[in-house]
């Protein structure tokens, strides 16, 4: 289209007050040629905002600069509709908040902030929504216990058919097997009766769920919104068209058989806490030998909490050991009940069983077990080592002792690993793909993916998702996991969760729908655009994409999946050939922001030092160095990217040569406790430098010269000394030779 653009400068939040409001109209209309430039002291407010529609509809504005405040603030004020592009200049909290007023430095910042901003207005294009074929708003939920019930329940509730696949014969997975649940309803002191059955009447009854029992998913193929889920129920192979799916096939506790040391499997009265379940649902509690049960041990963390099994807490042992010792007390108020823990977890309104169980009479033993031993009738011996009070305890024998065994995903057994590059030489991207994903193929969703069968899972074995930043959203765009196959949880916790799950497929429905990013980056209509032409088919965007938002054809060319995208550019940083670009997000469009900025001679003893900032993490940090008035290097440009993955490396060739005397990369913590939105973005970007030395070499400059640094939204306070830091660094290295050039 043709291009009309229009600069507004806001001079309200003491930007007027700081900095020359004609010298920077002047940047807008004489070198910039903008042929509307206007100011308004309230650009946000009703006046202001007239300004710009009157504009709009009149002067035929459809490119709209405004020079204000954050883009993280106040964007839904400046949506003016699909049809005009939008930029944003950042002057108050990255420029006048946090250097001085009237400062030939900060006059500078705002200056070359307002040529970058036009720089990429000029080669922004209108994003255009991609439109699927036959898609449909079905919901498929895998596993039928009660976070898949409840999933299944919530979705056709909410106006969503769904479809429940469970490969057991019946419904209801580990709820079937309890005596009694926990309690789930005032006053939470006494376990109640276990309302699986009611909830499958209600589910079966349910006019907009189909359920598939004896079935397990064969294939799952295409992307949100149009995924072909292939069902084989006993040998019949049944189809249906889906537009989300959760992932519920929960947890199975953790094998006995390793927790010798705890007498499993070497006397017959250590049995695990299913076992004791079972044994309640017959009436009461007996022995292997029939004996009636006077007096019961329960053991907490069997085998969780150990680096040598499971090193996490698997969230429900607690409460199910205190509702199992209410089984005895009914039986025979008189019996004895120790529970030796390493600390008793009891969230919620939980709290009030634990004092119910105390008040009854319940021998507490913080403390290790040190050993288990048998007498001559069978009895057992427990000796512990008491934590508060660091003496030993012996214990008069008791008839049971139980095991609060540990809970393991289902996710976690597989036939075998895949690992990503292992399968075709063509992967092996010269060390550049160090991060990939090992997924198991535990045959529960297989997924027609080239990255694999299955989700990627994080170190124990559960699904990706971040219990902070992204709850539910594992890295196969529309695919959402949900109760104890995400995360160890009780019974309220999974309800809680399928509810929450749901609500994110209902989202991920209704927004691929319209063609437009699911999440982080909810509601953005571009996609990566592929100039096939000039692929060379390294493969570098299939085996770095954290989604699996592009397979290959039999000739290895890509084959984009727009629906599953995330939006953040991996892909583009990955190509060597740059060969993938979004309509408003572009390697050229980067290069012209940085050729954008005026580079002062090396006698004005002025450095430049380009930011390029991770706009999740790292760009709402340096805002809150501005709300928090802190001042920082007037030496930086900030340029924010969508990822600190979608850095290309021909960036920091384009910088050096500008004569720009160092970059910061300020991306987002990585590793296990990771806060990147895109998964491996920062991470990637960190292994791609591992190029950067022999780019500057080339061009006769310092490495260090280049920096990264992890940073989160919290740690804006280390923005100054990250700053001073580097600056001083450029400082000894001397200005960049190719200043001036």
């Amino acid at each position: 289209m043709d291009k009309k653009t229009g600069v507004y400068i806001c001079t309200g939040c003491e930007i007027g007050d700081s900095l020359d409001i004609a010298a920077l109209s002047k940047v807008a209309t004489k070198e910039g040629k903008v042929p509307v430039c206007k100011t308004h002291s309230f650009m946000c407010g009703s006046e202001g905002l007239a300004l710009i529609k009157s504009d709009i509809e009149s002067e035929g504005v459809n490119t709209v600069v405004i020079a204000a405040c954050s883009p993280r603030v106040n964007y839904d004020v400046f949506d003016f509709g699909p049809s005009i592009i939008m930029e944003r200049t950042n002057l108050r909290e990255q420029i006048t908040w946090c250097h001085p007023a009237n400062d030939e430095d900060t006059q500078m910042m705002a200056e070359d902030s307002l040529r970058m901003s036009l720089a990429k207005a000029k080669h922004t294009e209108l994003t255009e929504p991609y439109q699927g074929e036959n898609m449909v708003k079905t919901i498929l939920v895998v596993g039928g216990g009660l976070t898949g019930i409840t999933a299944a329940l919530e979705g056709a509730k909410a106006g969503y058919k769904t479809v429940l696949v469970e490969k057991s014969p019946v419904l209801g997975g580990w709820m079937n097997g309890l005596y009694k649940q926990a309690p789930q309803k005032s006053p939470y002191t006494a376990p109640e009766e276990v309302d699986i059955a009611e909830r499958v009447k209600e589910l079966e009854a349910h006019p907009d769920v189909t359920v598939y029992v004896g079935s397990e998913m064969q294939e799952i193929a295409g992307a949100p919104g149009m995924f072909d889920a292939t069902i084989n129920q006993n040998g019949t192979i049944i189809t249906e068209r889906i537009g989300s799916v959760i992932l519920a096939t929960g947890a199975v506790p953790y094998d006995p058989t390793k927790l010798g040391h705890l007498g499993y499997g070497k006397y017959e009265n250590v049995i695990t806490s299913q076992k004791l379940e079972e044994l309640a649902s017959k009436g009461k509690i007996l022995r292997s030998d029939g004996k009636e049960v006077q007096s019961i041990a329960f053991i907490q963390c069997a085998g969780s909490r150990d680096t040598e099994h499971l090193p996490y807490c698997s969230g429900t042992c607690c409460v199910e050991s205190l509702k199992q010792a209410t089984y005895l007390k009914e039986q025979n108020p008189e019996a004895t009940v120790y529970i030796f823990n390493k600390d008793i977890r009891t969230p919620g309104q939980y709290e009030r069983l634990y004092k119910r169980v105390q008040k009854d009479g319940a021998i507490f033993v913080r403390g290790e077990i040190t050993s288990i031993q048998e007498d001559d009738e069978k009895n057992l011996v427990i000796e512990a080592a008491d934590v508060l009070s660091g003496s030993g305890i012996n214990t008069e024998s008791v008839d049971l002792v139980v095991l609060a065994t540990g809970m393991v995903p289902t996710t976690a057994f597989g036939e075998n690993l895949i690992e990503q590059g292992e399968s075709d030489e063509c992967d092996k991207t010269d060390g550049e793909s160090s991060v990939e994903p090992v997924i198991l193929k535990s045959n529960l969703l297989n997924l027609a993916y080239r990255q694999g069968p299955e989700m990627p899972t994080l170190k124990y074995g559960f699904p990706d998702s971040h219990f902070i930043c992204f709850p539910y959203e594992t890295r196969r765009t529309g695919i959402y996991a949900a109760g104890s196959v995400r995360a160890p949880m009780d019974e309220i916790s999974s309800i809680e969760d399928a509810t929450g799950a749901v609500m994110k497929a209902v989202q991920c429905i209704e927004i691929s729908a319209t063609g437009a990013a699911v999440h982080p980056r909810v509601g953005d209509m571009s996609f990566p655009d592929f100039a096939m032409q000039r692929c060379t088919q390294c493969k570098r965007c299939t085996v770095e994409c954290p989604f699996g938002a592009i397979n290959e054809d039999d000739k290895f060319n890509p084959l984009p999946n727009p629906t599953r995208c995330r939006r953040c550019g991996i892909c583009m940083g990955a190509c060597p050939e740059r060969i993938i670009s979004f309509k408003n997000y572009s390697v050229p469009m980067v290069g012209n922001m940085i050729k954008a900025i005026e580079v002062p001679e090396e006698d004005e003893e002025k450095p430049r030092i380009l930011i390029f900032a991770c706009e999740n993490d790292a760009y709402p940090a340096l805002d809150m160095a501005g709300i928090n008035r802190l001042s920082y290097n007037a030496w930086v440009r900030v340029i924010p990217v969508r990822c600190l993955g979608s850095l290309n490396i021909v960036w920091i060739a384009d910088t050096m040569s500008q004569g720009i005397d160092g970059i910061l990369l300020l991306g987002c913590k990585h590793g296990d406790d990771y806060q990147c939105h895109f998964i491996q973005g920062s991470e990637l970007a960190e292994v791609r430098l591992g190029k950067v030395a022999e780019t500057l070499n080339r061009l006769d400059l310092e490495s260090d010269r280049v920096r990264m640094e992890q940073i989160s939204i919290a740690d804006y306070d280390k923005i100054p000394d990250i700053l001073d830091s580097f600056a001083k660094r450029l400082d000894e290295l001397g200005p960049n030779p190719y200043k001036g050039f």
